[in-house]
């Protein structure tokens, strides 16, 4: 237990032994590195990226890949729903002239954005970017493939990982960077969606930083990315979760090059 313990802190992943066997109630998640190829016959469940890889682009294949979750997976797991959807998050305040969609103006729970690099704007550029993900790229994109639209209908997943654009170097920073993932919690939350939090430890302490009580972030629960596989997604269930007060519900392994997801509940 105490290199188990000692691999979740690093990375959220433990060292595993040789799997005993495929997970008959695994799951996928898949996005715009999936656009054409052809995506696993009958999952359990399924967990579809909704931007390409930046908060300000959708998913070009979101439409089709919505359509396979729809039709391809089994429900084999009841505590997980059988489409579930990610979205990827960014904090670009300190770089905030060299980008189109930091906000201007905006009343939040830190007071008025007025288009600094501060808190309270960088909650307002959560906000707007979720607002815009679930209007711009996910409900039409629902339409076309014949899939419940309604967003609060939808478990959403913050994917907080450092190759996106995060505030860096100081506590002031994480503290900019947890109010721009509470801003996306708010919007999300709004529709009446379930919301949760991928990464890994190392990522999440880099970027984040702890998470008081009085955030919004602090009940939520985890999906802990990190394993090569089966045995270590069961063993990554039984890490920390990201932020207390949540659970660990979700741990992604990757074989052969694709996604695959161990529910822990």
């Amino acid at each position: 237990m105490a290199a188990l313990a000692a691999a979740c802190l690093a990375l959220g992943v433990p060292v595993a032994a040789a799997d005993p066997g495929r997970d008959a109630e695994v799951g996928h998640d898949v996005s715009f590195p999936q656009c054409g190829d052809p995506l696993p016959d009958d999952p359990a469940f399924a967990v579809v990226g909704v931007n390409g890889g930046l908060a300000t682009r959708p998913n070009p294949c979101l439409a089709e890949q919505l359509a396979w979750a729809a039709e391809e997976t089994t429900g084999a797991v009841a505590a997980q729903p059988r489409l579930q959807l990610y979205v990827n998050t960014a904090n670009p305040g300190q770089v905030r002239h060299q980008v189109t969609t930091w906000p201007a103006r905006g009343r939040t729970p830190y007071g008025r954005c007025e288009g600094t690099n501060s808190r309270a704007c960088s909650w307002q550029y959560g906000w707007e970017r979720a607002a815009v993900t679930v209007t711009e790229f996910f409900v039409p994109a629902a339409e076309a493939a014949d899939v419940d639209p309604d967003p609060g209908e939808h478990t959403w997943w913050l994917d907080v990982e450092t190759t996106n654009t995060w505030q860096t170097g100081s506590a002031p920073a994480r503290a900019r960077n947890r109010a721009a993932l509470e801003g996306m919690v708010a919007r999300l939350a709004a529709t009446g969606a379930e919301v949760g939090l991928y990464s890994t430890g190392r990522q999440w302490r880099r970027i984040v930083g702890v998470v008081s009580e009085d955030s919004p972030l602090h009940h939520l629960d985890s999906w802990l990315a990190g394993a090569s596989s089966l045995a270590g997604a069961r063993a990554t269930c039984r890490c920390d979760p990201l932020v207390d007060g949540g659970d660990v519900v979700l741990a992604q392994y990757v074989v052969g090059g694709l996604d695959h997801d161990h529910s822990c509940v």
